[in-house]
């Protein structure tokens, strides 16, 4: 009985593993086209502090010099979270300085927007509390609400992030259906987060049975979410990989497809590792800033080279390092190739 217990453990565990880990590293092989760099699409996530009066003009000059020759296009300024009932409150509060960013991006950075970066913790059980609940419909009509508040008080756009997404959630859609809407009637764009694609079909599936674990969404829902949407940001990060070759071979099956479950007239981000957490989901040795655009390079190469819809997303700017924006810069943006 030993014996073949350790045969199924090396058959059910080991040899995946291998095989998986075999893959990812032939994956991240190869050149990626010259052409595979920024079409001047991305987004940088900002903190909390750039509305709430702790960043001065200072630090928009800095931001400024450190946009310069950069593809950065939209910045998502944290200027909530959501109250677990969807609403806001009153922008005095909630981004009391917003207005003084938002005049200030305009004047030195004119072809930059700047969006309302909206989330809180997504709760599904009946008794679960300390969350949003999106089976409520009265909370997606105050999200409705609370992005028309903050378009109303200057923002370009909405940027919803809110976790964790369970795949296939028929109200994550039901409130993206009135979301969109009312957002693009105000001349805003609405943007997401959303979690990784599944590598395998069904792994979702297989994870949660198995550990409770709601990492990925299958490749179809995701495809839902990007036809109701501007902009989706796939945050390729958090993938427990101990190895820059690994991750990056990992990013490149990611953004092959999240390409092909994007519709065209869609934008798709690609998301930066721009903070250096260690933990079991996060090894900030393997998940580089490098290792990441290499990996969107080739996965843009081999799916879709001609396509111009498409971008990084940098998370997040009060973590990120010199390292990090050197590595951008060079490898992606328009500064450079590595």
């Amino acid at each position: 009985m030993a014996k073949w217990a350790a045969w199924l453990v090396a058959v059910l565990v080991v040899l995946p593993v291998t095989v998986g880990a075999t893959a990812l590293r032939v994956g991240y092989a190869g050149t990626a086209a010259p052409d595979a760099t920024t079409r001047g699409r991305d987004a940088l996530w900002l903190g909390h502090a750039w509305v709430d009066g702790r960043r001065d003009a200072s630090d928009l000059a800095a931001l400024r010099r450190r946009l310069e020759g950069t593809g950065i296009r939209d910045l998502y300024v944290h200027a909530g979270p959501l109250e677990h009932d969807g609403t806001l409150p009153p922008a005095r509060r909630a981004y009391p300085r917003a207005g003084r960013l938002i005049a200030g991006v305009h004047r030195e950075l004119p072809k930059v927007r700047v969006h309302a970066w909206l989330g809180d913790r997504l709760v599904y059980e009946p008794g679960e509390h300390g969350g949003l609940r999106l089976a409520d419909a009265a909370a997606r009509k105050a999200i409705v609400a609370s992005a028309r508040q903050v378009l109303a008080d200057g923002f370009a756009g909405v940027h919803l992030d809110v976790e964790p997404l369970h795949s296939d959630n028929p109200d994550y859609l039901r409130l993206l259906d009135r979301l969109g809407p009312a957002v693009r009637a105000r001349g805003g764009v609405l943007s997401v987060a959303v979690h990784q694609i599944d590598p395998l079909p069904h792994l979702h599936t297989v994870s949660n049975a198995l550990t409770g674990h709601r990492k990925w969404i299958s490749q179809r829902f995701f495809g839902q979410v990007a036809r109701r949407v501007d902009q989706i940001a796939l945050m390729s990060y958090d993938t427990a990989l101990p190895a820059e070759s690994l991750y990056g071979g990992y990013v490149a099956r990611q953004t092959r497809l999240a390409l092909e479950a994007t519709p065209k007239d869609t934008d798709l981000l690609m998301g930066l590792p721009f903070f250096h957490t260690d933990d079991m989901g996060h090894h900030a040795s393997a998940e580089t800033v490098r290792a990441a655009v290499r990996g969107i390079r080739l996965g843009l190469t081999r799916e879709d080279r001609g396509r111009q819809r498409f971008g990084t997303a940098l998370y997040v700017d009060f973590a990120a390092t010199e390292e990090d924006w050197s590595a951008y810069g060079t490898g992606w943006g328009a500064r450079g190739r590595s």
